[in-house]
């Protein structure tokens, strides 16, 4: 990417408090009705897909045509609720993840775009120390603080 300046903006902090009043007032509605998963049940459960979901409808189908064949420990009526949250989650998970995708950019470019003029003056500090300018020594040592390796990095290297 070039040193271009692509991301330039100011949201206005009544916008910002707006969409913190909204997502909070969205997290209310749907708390009730929402899972948190751990990391060892992530791993562990199956997990139906886009190429699973015509397989599981299918099923769903025939299970309530045709309940006899339906095992004496299956609930048809909860895995038709079952079925129906995910019908109904999917749309808002797709809304969302669009959202989160396009948040996580601007701040990873409008992040990288400061970054990258942060190193631009760190360098001419830098450079003003090594020539003695007024001044530049003392910012140069606070900021090179941040370039520091610790012990063992530097014990590893030797």
């Amino acid at each position: 990417m070039s040193n271009e300046n692509v991301v330039s903006i100011q949201i206005p902090k009544e916008d910002l408090k707006k969409v913190m009043q909204h997502l909070k007032a969205i997290d209310e509605i749907l708390k009730p009705y929402l899972v948190a998963l751990t990391p060892e049940e992530r791993k562990t459960i199956p997990k139906m897909s886009d190429k699973t979901m015509p397989f599981v409808e299918k099923v769903m189908e025939y299970a309530e045509l045709n309940p006899k064949f339906a095992p004496m420990f299956m609930n048809v009526p909860e895995m038709k609720i079952d079925l129906n949250a995910v019908n109904d989650l999917s749309p808002v998970q797709k809304l969302t993840d669009q959202l989160c995708d396009n948040i996580n950019d601007t701040i990873m470019l409008s992040g990288s775009e400061a970054y990258v003029a942060a190193l631009a003056y760190y360098n001419t500090v830098k450079q003003g120390a090594k020539m003695n300018v007024p001044d530049a020594k003392a910012i140069y040592d606070d900021l090179s603080k941040r370039f520091e390796r610790s012990k063992t990095s530097k014990e590893k290297t030797v």
